[in-house]
C-alpha cells in the first residue's frame, strides 16, 4: 500500500469535519440540507409546471386539430362533382388558408396526403420538414383510425437549431371526393421558452434563498458559539491559574443559564483552591517548624546517644542493647526529620540546584560504596554494568547520588539476597541508570503508586532499614527538578525495576522516545543468572 503524501494529508485534515470550527459546521449543514430541499422543491415545481404547460398546449392543439378535419371535410363536400384539378385547387387552397390562419399562424405547418399515395407524390405541405417527419409507421397508424387523432412527440430540425414539436395525423375520408390523410405540425417552443424562463426565475430565486440562509445559519451560530466561545476562554484562564476569570452572562436563556452556571463552579472553585492553598501552607510551615523545633532536642539525644554507645562495652548485656537500638532509632529519626525539611522546601519551591557537570559513573560508583556493606549484610552481590558511554551530565551531584543510594537501598532491601545490578548507558541528548532486583517485584498498580508519600506496598511487613516512605517520593522530585524522570515497572515475584533518566542538561526538556536503557525488560532467574 502506497503511503499518503504529505499534501494530501492536508487536504485529508482540511476535509475531516471534526477540526472544523462549530460556526462552519452549522453553516455547512445547514447549506448542504437547504440545497437539498431547494432542490427537490424546484424540481418537483418544474416537472408539475412542464406537465401543465404540455397538457394545455396539447388540448389546444387537438380542439384546434379538430376544428381543422372538420374544416377540410366541409371544403370537400362543398367540392364534391367537381374534377380532379379543381379539387387539388382546393385542398391547396385550405392548406395555405390553415397554415395562415387560427391563433398559431407561423407555429404550425399542415401537409395534405392523398390516401393511399406513395412516398411524396401528390403531398401538399406547407413546409418539407414536416413531410420529412411522415414514416411509413405514423401513416399505418393514422389508415388504422380513420376517425381518431395520432398524437407523437417529434423534434423539430430547421437551420441548425431543433425545438420540440407535436405531430398530428389523421384521415379525413369524403365520399364521392376521395380521401386524404392529415397532418399537422406544432411547435412546442413558446412554451419552452416558458418553462426555461421560470427555471431560471426559480434558479435565481433558489441562489437568492441560499445565500439567506448562509446569513441566517451564521447568525444563529454565532448566537450559540459566542457564548460558547466566552466561557471557553474563561476555562482557559482558568487552567492556566487565573481563578478569577469569569464569563460575562447576558440574558436569561439556556446559555445564560450555562454562563451563570460556569460561574458559580468557577468561584467554587476559587475557594476550595484558596482554603486547599491555605491548608497546604498551614501543613508546610508545621512541618518545617517541627522538623526544626526538633532538631535541637534531637541533637542533644544524639550527642547524649553517642556517649552511652561509647561506653556501652562496660553495660550489662541488656542496658548495651538498649543502647544499641536507642543509637540506632535517633539516626533513623533523625534521617526521617531531614526527608520532611526536604519535602517541605519542595513544596515550598525553595529548591535550588547547584549543577555542574559530573561523571555519572563516578556518582553511581560512589552510590554503590555507601550501601556495600548494607548489601553484605542481607547477602545481596552488588553487580556494577556502567559500560564505555560517555556519562558526563550536568547535575546536583549531591541529589543524584541521594537518588542512587535510595534506589539501590530500596532494592537490597526488598531483593531477597538476591543479586542487585547497576546499569548505566547514555546517548547524545541523555543518560540513565537503572537499578535491577529480583525479589518480591511490583505490579502494575504498586507501581503507579510507588512514588506517592508515604506508600508501603506491604504496611504490615516488618522492615529492618528505610524510613516512612519519603525516600522514593524525594527522589521523585529530585530527578524532575533536573528536568528527568523516574520509573518503576516490575512483576510480582519476579523483580523490579527502577530507571533514572536526565537529560545531558540541567532543566533540558528530555524527549519522549529518550531511552538509553530500557524501562521493560525480562527479571526472574534468567537475568539473575546473566
Amino acid at each position: 500500500m502506497r503511503p499518503v503524501r504529505a499534501p494530501w494529508r492536508r487536504l485529508l485534515g482540511a476535509l475531516d469535519a471534526r477540526g472544523w470550527s462549530l460556526t462552519v459546521r452549522v453553516v455547512t449543514v445547514t447549506v448542504l440540507l437547504s440545497s437539498l430541499a431547494v432542490l427537490a422543491v424546484g424540481g418537483y415545481l418544474s416537472s408539475v409546471i412542464a406537465d401543465g404547460l404540455f397538457t394545455q398546449r396539447r388540448d389546444r392543439v387537438v380542439a384546434e386539430s379538430l376544428t381543422t378535419r372538420s374544416g377540410l371535410v366541409e371544403t370537400l363536400n362543398a367540392d364534391t362533382g367537381r374534377g380532379q384539378g379543381q379539387e387539388l385547387d382546393t385542398v391547396a387552397q385550405f392548406v395555405q388558408d390553415t397554415r395562415e390562419g387560427g391563433a398559431d399562424a407561423g407555429g404550425r405547418e399542415i401537409a395534405l396526403v392523398p390516401a393511399g399515395a406513395q412516398g411524396t407524390v401528390s403531398v401538399i405541405s406547407t413546409d418539407r420538414v414536416l413531410t420529412d417527419l411522415i414514416d411509413p409507421e405514423l401513416s399505418a397508424a393514422v389508415a388504422s383510425a380513420p376517425d381518431s387523432l395520432r398524437l407523437r412527440s417529434v423534434e423539430i430540425r430547421r437551420d441548425g437549431r431543433s425545438e420540440p414539436g407535436l405531430l398530428v395525423g389523421t384521415r379525413v375520408a369524403v365520399p364521392g371526393a376521395g380521401g386524404y390523410d392529415l397532418y399537422l405540425l406544432y411547435s412546442l417552443q413558446p412554451e419552452q421558452d416558458t418553462l426555461s424562463f421560470i427555471q431560471s426565475v426559480m434558479l435565481g430565486g433558489g441562489l437568492v434563498l441560499e445565500a439567506l440562509v448562509v446569513g441566517i445559519g451564521i447568525v444563529v451560530a454565532r448566537l450559540v458559539t459566542t457564548p460558547l466561545r466566552r466561557a471557553a476562554t474563561a476555562a482557559e484562564r482558568i487552567a492556566a491559574g487565573d481563578l478569577s476569570s469569569r464569563v460575562r452572562v447576558s440574558g436569561g436563556d439556556e446559555l445564560a443559564r450555562v454562563g451563570t452556571s460556569f460561574n458559580d463552579m468557577a468561584a467554587s472553585l476559587e475557594q476550595k483552591v484558596d482554603d486547599l492553598t491555605e491548608l497546604s501552607r498551614v501543613q508546610q510551615r508545621f512541618v518545617s517548624d517541627v522538623s526544626h523545633e526538633l532538631r535541637t532536642p534531637l541533637t542533644t539525644i544524639r550527642m547524649a546517644a553517642s556517649v552511652l554507645d561509647g561506653a556501652r562495652k562496660g553495660f550489662p548485656p541488656d542496658v548495651d542493647r538498649t543502647t544499641q537500638l536507642l543509637t540506632a532509632q535517633v539516626a533513623r529519626f533523625e534521617g526521617l526529620l531531614e526527608e520532611l525539611l526536604e519535602i517541605s522546601r519542595y513544596d515550598a519551591g525553595a529548591v535550588e540546584l547547584d549543577a555542574q557537570v559530573h561523571d555519572l559513573r563516578a556518582i553511581a560508583e560512589r552510590s554503590a560504596e555507601d550501601v556495600r556493606a548494607l548489601a553484605a549484610a542481607r547477602g545481596s552481590e552488588l553487580i556494577l554494568d556502567l559500560g564505555d558511554d560517555d556519562l558526563e551530565v550536568e547535575a546536583d551531584a549531591r541529589r543524584i547520588d541521594r537518588i542512587l543510594r535510595n534506589l539501590l537501598t530500596n532494592a537490597i532491601e526488598h531483593g531477597g539476597g538476591r543479586p542487585v545490578r547497576l546499569e548505566a548507558a547514555g546517548t547524545a541528548d541523555a543518560v540513565a541508570v537503572a537499578v535491577i532486583d529480583h525479589g518480591v517485584g511490583l505490579d502494575d498498580a504498586e507501581a503507579a503508586r510507588v512514588f506517592d508519600r508515604f506508600w508501603r506496598a506491604d504496611p504490615s511487613r516488618a522492615r529492618t532499614v528505610g524510613g516512612t516512605g519519603l525516600g522514593l517520593a524525594i527522589s521523585l522530585e529530585d530527578a524532575q527538578a533536573h528536568g528527568g524522570r523516574l520509573q518503576a515497572w516490575g512483576r510480582r515475584g519476579e523483580g523490579a525495576v527502577f530507571l533514572l533518566t536526565l537529560p545531558r542538561q540541567a532543566g533540558a526538556t528530555l524527549c519522549a522516545d529518550a531511552a538509553p536503557l530500557p524501562l521493560m525488560r525480562r527479571l526472574g532467574h534468567q537475568e539473575e543468572r546473566r
